[in-house]
């Protein structure tokens, strides 16, 4: 392992969602993160997904990254006890901070706001601005309706197939691990 520990950014809901497994896989993916000894960046909450992924590597030893905006330090219950906990003024600061500090890209299941992250780190890697990996986490076929839009942004012309080939898609956490062991 290098000197510099690989450092993996999870978008993902800052809700539980209201399947069981989208708790679980969060807590899985954090134990995961944590026992391969790769740094989770997040965005600093301590409520949904987010803050099961964080506890998680936590709670395995691992080592954590926090991005808050002000504005949702109440909201999101801003979690302090991070080994690195940045505040910021805006959202975009918040993203540009999260993705300058990764490796990777993790999508697991949330809502706009990851759906925002996620599109964002998609489009930087079609204008050619990083080659990050970029890996969707497909609990029960969560992201299959993402997967067929971006089919159908292909098929309609608007991008070329090298966008599907931008993002991958794990089924489970050990298909997750598998591909950033692969990617990293």
């Amino acid at each position: 392992m290098s000197a510099y520990p690989k450092s993996v950014c999870v978008y993902c809901g800052s809700r539980d969602g209201n399947a069981p497994e989208y708790a679980q896989a969060a807590h899985d993916t954090g134990h995961m993160l944590a026992t391969n000894g790769w740094r989770l960046v997040y965005g600093a909450g301590d409520v949904g997904l987010m803050g099961r992924v964080a506890n998680s590597v936590q709670k395995a030893g691992g080592k954590t990254f926090g991005v808050i905006p002000t504005h949702l330090m109440e909201w999101e219950v801003g979690k302090r006890d991070l080994d690195n906990f940045v505040i910021t003024e805006t959202m975009h600061e918040r993203k540009k901070v999260m993705f300058m500090n990764a490796d990777a890209v993790v999508v697991l299941p949330g809502g706009a706001g990851s759906l925002d992250e996620f599109f964002e780190a998609l489009t930087w890697r079609q204008l050619r601005l990083h080659n990050k990996p970029l890996i969707l986490l497909n609990i029960d076929g969560f992201w299959d309706p993402l997967c067929d839009l971006l089919q159908h942004v292909v098929d309609s012309g608007f991008a070329g197939d090298d966008i599907l080939s931008f993002v991958q898609v794990a089924e489970d956490v050990a298909d997750l691990e598998a591909k950033l062991k692969a990617s990293l």
